[in-house]
């Protein structure tokens, strides 16, 4: 599987959107292009060399309390003027043909199997989507899960994204990397490191400092080291909030996150 990262920086948001393509029949899956002045270029330059694309799919849809917030699902009517493809994505997201069930699978060419895994939190009908090609795998998770942080709890509860943060995406394997919809690392890390200086906080902020794009460096193994919102009962963490129950350290560490 061959995934093409497609920064989307003209705004404020420094979304991403991914090609991702089965190699043996280059069928490809385009994920969260919101906005396609940016998007449609690369898409035409791999549809060119050979790529079909099949299917849009969008982790996360418009969160309902903030309706202008076309950071994901946005760019969908006009994507469909110049591909006609069904959209995979949660009950909310703009122009949806399907919505998979919790753990529904389907695939991508002859290689590729993904998996969709609930998520509701930011919004409540936010989906990540696994992709594995035999060894090979990747998490997409769209404003669940970012490299060292976590999204706003928009339409959800602080146990709800323990959910799926520490149950759902925690089980996924350890090799997993992971690609967010947003480039949100550096602000991740000087908040993590309000909270902890552990060696693996040390060294996210090390590469983050370095590297303008983190998307696909990072996996689950290391969320779970550096991520301090995946990091509930480590006693920092802890006493950085002053709560021992889980959810009440989420929230905790959230509310400080915003304050920021």
């Amino acid at each position: 599987m061959h995934i093409e990262s497609i920064p989307m920086w003209e705004g404020s948001g420094n979304n991403y959107a991914y090609l991702v393509t089965d190699d043996k029949t280059k069928d490809a899956v385009i994920i969260d292009p919101a906005n396609p002045p940016e998007v449609l270029p690369a898409l035409k330059k791999a549809t060119d060399g050979g790529v079909k694309l099949k299917t849009c799919v969008a982790p996360s849809s418009l969160p309902l309390t903030h309706p202008g917030h076309h950071d994901h699902a946005g760019g969908n009517a006009e994507m469909l003027k110049s591909y006609s493809v069904p959209i995979i994505g949660g009950k909310d997201c703009d122009k949806v043909s399907k919505t998979p069930h919790h753990g529904e699978t389907f695939t991508i060419g002859d290689s590729i199997k993904v998996k969709a895994l609930h998520t509701p939190c930011h919004t409540q009908d936010s989906i990540c989507y696994l992709f594995e090609d035999g060894n090979d795998r990747a998490v997409f998770t769209g404003d669940t899960l970012f490299i060292g942080g976590c999204g706003r709890f928009f339409e959800g509860t602080a146990k709800e994204m323990d959910t799926a943060l520490n149950k759902t995406l925690a089980a996924l394997p350890d090799d997993t990397k992971v690609y967010p919809g947003h480039e949100y690392t550096k602000g991740n890390v000087k908040f993590a490191v309000t909270v902890a200086q552990s060696e693996p906080i040390k060294k996210l902020e090390s590469f983050a400092s370095s590297n303008k794009q983190t998307q696909g460096k990072f996996t689950i193994g290391d969320e779970k080291q550096h991520n301090v919102f995946m990091r509930l009962d480590d006693p920092t963490v802890q006493k950085f909030t002053g709560k021992t129950d889980r959810v009440d350290v989420m929230s905790a560490l959230r509310e400080a996150k915003n304050s920021m």
